[in-house]
């Protein structure tokens, strides 16, 4: 019996992850024959369970908390440019006997921007935080064509010294990106973006009021069953819409998933059951 093809998904702790269910269901709607696992790597381990992980045979690795910078190290040689300039790889495979690395989470939420009927394109984006989430998430944004990125964050230096670095990377798109502290964010954005981890623990940024235009879009990176407390806060300032980041993840793993197999699979019932999912429990 020929064996299935092995991927997996690993971090520390994992046995939270989704990975397995979403790619479980991409494959079954592709017919696509596949395993799909968790992998518990010890936090002074992380290279020596991918090395183990491939050298087995295994074809592709989904890469999560803590592990992403690490993965980008290792992956050095093979990094696509998503990747270089997020300084973290959450996608792995092998190919021409040399690892390769991509960062699939800012493409992830621009599909997820457009599914609910924001794309950026010529459109103001606030992006707050400045953290690897953040990181992650600018080139997509910039490339989608918005017509301003402002990047504000708690600590002003941080804003400022990841502005600095984008501006001296991507100088065709310095002419619209902008920085400062979360005091610092004013004027009227089509699109919030909170990149910060905040919402895990019921934090919301301490942003000025006025921030939302006609019809903006509050989106917070995190979810959950409930709306989160950056959701919360947005539609009591007239934010029109607010979504969390169940279809960033969604997405991010539709990206991988073609990465690995040349399909992109259709992420709507897979978010629709995982929304189910999420509200049952």
């Amino acid at each position: 019996m020929t064996s299935l093809s092995r991927y997996a998904v690993v971090g520390n702790p994992i046995e939270h992850s989704r990975s397995p269910a979403i790619h479980e269901a991409f494959a079954r709607q592709c017919g696509i024959a596949l395993s799909y696992e968790r992998l518990l790597a010890p936090l002074d381990g992380f290279a020596d369970t991918v090395r183990k992980f491939f050298d087995a045979g295994g074809r592709g690795l989904n890469v999560t908390v803590p592990f992403k910078e690490e993965a980008f190290q290792l992956a050095r040689q093979g990094l696509s440019r998503r990747a270089d300039l997020a300084g973290a790889v959450n996608t792995l495979w092998m190919q021409d006997g040399r690892l390769h690395g991509c960062n699939t989470d800012g493409v992830g939420l621009l599909a997820d921007l457009r599914r609910l009927g924001h794309d950026p394109a010529q459109r103001r984006v606030l992006l707050v935080g400045a953290g690897g989430a953040a990181r992650g998430v600018l080139l997509p944004l910039l490339d989608a064509g918005c017509t301003q990125l402002r990047i504000v964050n708690r600590s002003v230096e941080r804003a400022r010294s990841l502005h600095a670095e984008m501006v001296a990377r991507l100088p065709e798109h310095a002419a619209r990106l902008s920085c400062g502290a979360l005091s610092e964010a004013g004027g009227k954005w089509d699109i919030v973006v909170n990149a910060t981890s905040g919402s895990l623990s019921g934090q919301v940024p301490q942003l000025p009021e006025g921030l939302y235009a006609d019809r903006a879009l509050a989106y917070d990176m995190v979810y959950g069953a409930r709306p989160t407390a950056f959701m919360e806060q947005a539609r009591a300032r007239g934010a029109a819409r607010c979504a969390d980041g169940l279809g960033m993840l969604v997405g991010q793993a539709a990206v991988s998933f073609e990465i690995w197999h040349g399909i992109l699979p259709d992420t709507e019932p897979v978010l629709n059951r995982l929304r189910a999912e999420l509200g049952a429990g």
